[in-house]
């Protein structure tokens, strides 16, 4: 709450409180915010002096709003190292926002400073727009070597007009081939859209914009693998991969349509981070409640609803890819 007195030109007197409420929404950083406003007359008001009042209300606001939505994001200069692109990848407006391009010659690439074991990472995306048939933006995390572990958002570019397909995938002590794609509900490339991924001891969340949609379980006591032991660093990537990546390889990249661009913004992790042999969480969890969360029953409901409506593949359902028998999680999730 902030109250004031306004003093006019005509003398005037104005008693104004504003009162203020404000929550931070699961879609970090956004900010929703309420407001009330009222005035108390001394004098008779007249239009000059109900205009400076206001004016000076707004204006500090909208100062106090930016502050507090700018001291929220994440900076790009101080969470991650541009790995390659030869200057195709930059980061701009002081590391509020990173861009990623493509073009015939090379595409570009960042990665993490830090290594993560188990977080909650958000990270806002603008996908290419127009034609962008052949081109993948790889967002994910993943360690390292011929038995890492690895958690995958990938995003296939199509032909104009045509939906993108988000390709998730998980992989355990260096195997994958746990595929599952999803045609989006909303068009990624004309606004931001924030893509999570939760990563705990008990599950893997993917989700979209706070809605979740695939779960891998924790499922070791049925000798199921499952990435609890490798610190992983967290990679995005934008490449050519026309001989894949559309209608499997039948589409190609059109390069006249080049440089294909992809930006980033509003990057945050609530992550136990790994240093030195040692986690950030080992000797104090308080505070980290995503440590030990799992979709309730509304988030259940809301992935199911993804799945049934957007998901265009699935690993545990293609038996012609597994002749012998579906994998064992499959029946077990």
């Amino acid at each position: 709450m902030i109250t004031g007195l306004s003093h006019t030109p005509l003398q005037t007197i104005y008693i104004y409180t504003l009162t203020t409420s404000m929550h931070f929404t699961n879609t970090f950083p956004l900010l929703s915010l309420s407001l009330s406003l009222s005035f108390k007359v001394v004098k008779p008001k007249t239009m000059a002096s109900h205009s400076f009042v206001s004016i000076k209300i707004v204006t500090n606001f909208l100062l106090l709003l930016s502050f507090l939505i700018a001291a929220s994001a994440g900076n790009f200069n101080q969470d991650f190292d541009i790995t390659w692109g030869d200057g195709r990848a930059k980061i701009l407006n002081n590391g509020a926002l990173l861009t990623l391009s493509l073009d015939k010659t090379s595409g570009s690439g960042f990665q993490s400073k830090k290594q993560y074991l188990f977080g909650k990472i958000d990270m806002q995306l603008k996908l290419v727009p127009g034609n962008s048939a052949g081109t993948v933006t790889a967002y994910y995390l993943s360690s390292q070597g011929s038995a890492h572990d690895e958690i995958d958002f990938e995003f296939l570019g199509n032909l104009s007009g045509d939906p993108y397909i988000l390709h998730t995938n998980v992989f355990t002590q260096g195997k994958g081939n746990r595929e599952q794609q999803f045609y989006l509900w909303f068009d990624p490339t004309k606004d931001f859209h924030t893509y999570s991924i939760l990563w705990n001891p008990l599950s893997i969340v993917f989700s979209v914009d706070g809605t979740p949609i695939r779960e891998f379980k924790n499922l070791e006591s049925k000798g199921i693998p499952f990435p609890k032991n490798q610190p992983m660093w967290l990679y995005s990537s934008l490449w050519d991969a026309d001989n894949w990546a559309t209608r499997g390889g039948l589409v190609k990249t059109d390069w006249t349509q080049a440089p294909f661009t992809a930006s980033y913004a509003n990057f945050n992790a609530q992550a136990c981070i790994w240093s030195s042999g040692s986690s950030s969480c080992s000797s104090n969890s308080s505070g980290n409640s995503w440590l030990t969360q799992s979709l309730d029953t509304t988030g259940q409901q809301r992935k199911q609803w993804v799945q049934k409506n957007y998901m265009i593949y699935n690993y545990c359902t293609d038996a012609k890819r597994f002749p012998q028998g579906f994998p064992p999680e499959c029946s077990l999730a």
